[in-house]
């Protein structure tokens, strides 16, 4: 076989295939064509070495907000994908049912990374954050249509990967937990999962994930306050315990104001790493603190986080997220998307969204992208 490119010489990690050591990957017609030691250089148009990095699965980035454009808060997914090697971007709900034709005829088809989308329950979307405005969709009853949500999502089953819903004082208001319960019966009438915004109570943490189902996500697991999984002692909550062990999914999400150091070292301590890192990538993080998924996954590893585990957490375990199991993995026949990242050793500081510093000696440094089997993007300067 001819193949369109050839990357070699790399360190591969994959845990879809339970890969973790040198091996080369090759690409063909905008998929993976072979991967393993030693494959033929021959057999190759172009050839690119990735000695001394490792190579991944392209980064699926579970929540992110790119309607660039039509919302105040979002930001340029291409941009995004250049910047950091996020080949997918699921958008968290920044469109609902009234605007997402738009979404997808005036983003989504013109993007070349992928685009996959969470449906905001509310028929408007996340129409009040942006630059200098925070205002909660969740909180007007009136825009929690049930039925124009499930007509949408239908007609856009290439796209629409589940329904969304931000719960909290500041998303949900006077509505609290009754808006998570309308999400969650448009969810179950669509056979999709639902991803859950916990903000600060009310409502309560514990009653938003006692509602949760299997498959459905809890987003911004590593929150500064106490809406998360352990309690005061850095003990895990048994209802914390019980909906993992049910399916429920907890993501990182990070985001402007929704991840503590002190809560994600304490969650790995505790035994109860996220299953998912995603950035939470917004008008009002994109410039730090959350920056990317790659961003997050260096601090993540500087907190004790194993590669591999951090690598799964930002590929195949968001890819399974979202149903779609021929993401986030580097399997002959699988879309054609790989990133090359260098393991720096250093000092680097890291901040979280209250403030705190991390002196890191790691960080994920971007290397080059591959996407839909062609080399897409250089990555930053060695």
């Amino acid at each position: 076989m001819q193949h369109d490119l050839m990357i070699v010489d790399g360190h591969v990690i994959d845990s879809a295939q339970g890969l973790n050591g040198p091996a080369d990957v090759a690409f063909t017609d905008g998929k993976v064509s072979a991967i393993g030691p030693g494959l033929d250089r021959k057999a190759a148009k172009a050839v690119r070495s990735a000695r001394g990095f490792t190579v991944i699965p392209g980064i699926v980035d579970l929540h992110t907000h790119v309607y660039w454009g039509g919302t105040g808060c979002g930001i340029d997914a291409d941009q995004l994908g250049r910047d950091s090697g996020t080949t997918t971007s699921i958008d968290a709900g920044t469109a609902g049912a009234g605007n997402f034709l738009g979404f997808r005829k005036h983003v989504i088809e013109r993007s070349e990374t992928r685009i996959l989308a969470y449906l905001n329950i509310s028929y408007p979307g996340i129409f009040g954050l942006g630059p200098v405005t925070a205002y909660g969709e969740a909180q007007i009853p009136e825009l929690m249509n049930i039925e124009e949500c499930v007509r949408v999502a239908r007609e856009h089953p290439d796209l629409i990967v589940g329904v969304k819903v931000r719960i909290g004082y500041n998303t949900s208001g006077s509505l609290g937990i009754g808006a998570l319960d309308l999400a969650r019966e448009a969810a179950q009438l669509l056979g999709l999962p639902m991803m859950a915004h916990v903000g600060p109570p009310p409502p309560r943490f514990v009653d938003i994930l006692e509602r949760l189902r299997p498959g459905d996500v809890l987003t911004h697991c590593c929150r500064p306050t106490l809406s998360h999984a352990l309690d005061t002692k850095g003990r895990v909550l048994p209802i914390a315990e019980e909906a993992r062990k049910m399916g429920v999914i907890f993501d990182v999400g990070h985001g402007a104001g929704a991840f503590s150091f002190e809560t994600a070292a304490a969650m790995l301590k505790a035994g109860f790493p996220p299953d998912v890192i995603s950035s939470d990538v917004h008008i009002r993080s994109i410039n730090g603190p959350a920056y990317s998924t790659l961003h997050t996954m260096s601090k993540m590893l500087c907190l004790g986080m194993p590669m591999p585990d951090v690598v799964k957490a930002a590929t195949e375990a968001p890819a399974l997220a979202v149903r779609r199991p021929d993401l986030g993995n580097l399997r002959p026949g699988a879309p054609g998307d790989a990133v090359l990242i260098e393991v720096q050793d250093g000092s680097f500081d890291y901040l979280d969204t209250v403030g705190v510093t991390l002196k890191g000696k790691k960080r994920l440094g971007l290397r080059g992208t591959v996407l839909g089997g062609r080399w897409w993007h250089d990555g930053e300067a060695a």
